[in-house]
């Protein structure tokens, strides 16, 4: 099929960057380290690379070959398997959509603790000047005008650069944001696991130890690390599709789907050995829950004297790009299907300007849930809930990376029709060298696991007690 022409990545390590910047994200330096830190440790970690290589591989594989041959956003790319499927790609386009409401809200409270943290560093006001780290935090989520604050200064961040397009904007950005998120990486690494007692922390990582699959525990840490993995790896949510979409026909996309999981999880690795060592040093509890990075975190850099809050600075500034490299994917991937349909309805249309509106519209919505969310203040400040959840960041995390992520990906898995990927895949003479494994695993391993990862999750989120 021809390509839309909304844009095109300028160039393969452009492409390498947007793709693994849209992976690497709060899933990785927020999300991993505390739900490994939930689940045991390495039996979380041992299901999720397992996760990554039977099911994460060849979805990423399926994704970027929709996306490249309908070169279309999320909901046209399904249209262009047949009209029946576009609920599949309103799925992938809702979540995204519900993900940026809490997603943005989180960014902000990373600019916030870098400030702080910087703040401590220049012996300023507005550090955090020894407070209570648990207080601190309270006080901070509490308080709608300075999370409303931060989340609008974080949006607006994302939508600049979205509307500078695919390769001015998007590209431009992430292959200078990802080489310098992980040198800054290495380097809060090397102090965490200098630390006296950070051994206990990477032993908590690595070392083999079962007792968490014990009753129905397998099937609840299966579904943490499934529900980590789509969110991580930005599978079922459009992006992929998206940003597959943008690809040259001349570009290797197997060699793509197998980077872009391997780099996202070392990363996800190496942020839990830049948080687990410190923790354990600090004779914290690994099991901090979402508080790991905001109050756990921000204990041990106040343990560390002068230069905690150095590196306080570095951790949150390196979680701050991990952030925004994935928000400006999520609003690219819910943008790309508004200009769709407007260049569906007059392809003359000048294309610059539809991208503008496009994300102007998306992003101000955004800006309404963003907002809402941060006022919510975590379920602290009163406002009505529903489906029993505490707050409404939980809310649209159910709704979005614990049903119609798994479930969009599942249906891809099961109507997306082998010859569309096969064909994609050896265009100029590229030959398909996984392509019996994939099959294999489309067919048979991903369905399966996905069904397991999708009623774990419900049951996870409801308590309903489907597992024991």
């Amino acid at each position: 099929m021809e390509q839309h022409n909304k844009g095109q990545w300028g160039s393969s390590f452009g492409f390498l960057m947007a793709a693994i910047g849209s992976a690497v994200g709060l899933g990785n330096l927020w999300g991993f380290p505390y739900k490994m830190g939930i689940n045991g440790g390495f039996a979380f970690l041992l299901l999720y690379l397992i996760l990554v290589i039977f099911v994460g591989f060849v979805i990423c594989t399926g994704e970027l070959a929709l996306g490249r041959r309908s070169g279309k956003g999320v909901v046209g790319a399904f249209e262009s398997i047949d009209k029946k499927y576009s609920f599949i790609g309103w799925f992938a386009w809702i979540s995204p959509l519900l993900i940026l409401g809490f997603y943005c809200m989180l960014g902000g409270y990373c600019i916030k603790y870098a400030i702080a943290n910087l703040g401590d560093l220049f012996g300023a006001s507005w550090g955090v000047n020894g407070a209570d780290s648990g207080e601190y935090f309270t006080n901070f989520f509490t308080d709608q005008f300075q999370t409303v604050l931060f989340t609008v200064i974080f949006i607006l961040l994302t939508i600049i650069i979205v509307r500078g397009g695919v390769s001015g904007g998007i590209e431009r950005f992430t292959k200078v944001a990802m080489p310098a998120l992980f040198v800054m990486l290495l380097i809060v690494i090397a102090r965490s696991v200098t630390l006296p007692g950070a051994s206990a922390g990477l032993e908590f990582m690595f070392k083999p130890n079962w007792d968490v699959f014990q009753g129905s525990g397998f099937i609840s840490v299966l579904a943490a690390a499934g529900g980590q993995m789509f969110f991580s790896l930005s599978l079922g949510m459009g992006i992929t599709v998206t940003y597959g979409s943008y690809m040259k026909k001349t570009e290797n996309i197997e060699r793509s789907a197998l980077i872009i999981p391997i780099a996202d999880t070392i990363i996800a690795i190496l942020a839990g050995v830049a948080v687990m060592p410190a923790v354990f040093a600090s004779g914290l509890d690994p099991a901090g829950g979402p508080g790991l990075l905001f109050i756990t975190l921000q204990t041990v850099f106040q343990a560390m004297g002068s230069f905690g809050p150095l590196f306080g600075f570095l951790l949150y500034g390196l979680v701050f790009i991990a952030a925004i490299t994935s928000s400006i994917a999520l609003l690219e991937a819910t943008s790309a299907v508004v200009m769709d349909k407007q260049l569906e309805k007059d392809p003359t249309k000048d294309k610059k300007k539809v991208r503008n509106n496009s994300v102007m519209a998306v992003g101000i919505f955004v800006l309404l849930e963003g907002i809402f969310v941060s006022m919510d203040g975590l379920g602290a400040n009163g406002f009505p809930q529903i489906f029993g959840q505490g707050c409404w960041l939980d809310t649209f995390d159910l709704i979005s990376e614990g049903i119609l992520m798994p479930l969009g990906a599942c249906y891809m898995a099961i109507i997306l029709p082998n010859s569309f990927v096969d064909e994609e895949l050896t265009l100029n003479g590229n030959k398909f060298k996984l392509q019996k494994f994939y099959d294999f695993c489309i067919k048979f391993v991903a369905p399966l696991m996905m069904v397991l990862v999708l009623l774990g999750q419900i049951d996870s989120f409801f308590k309903l007690g489907i597992f024991g």
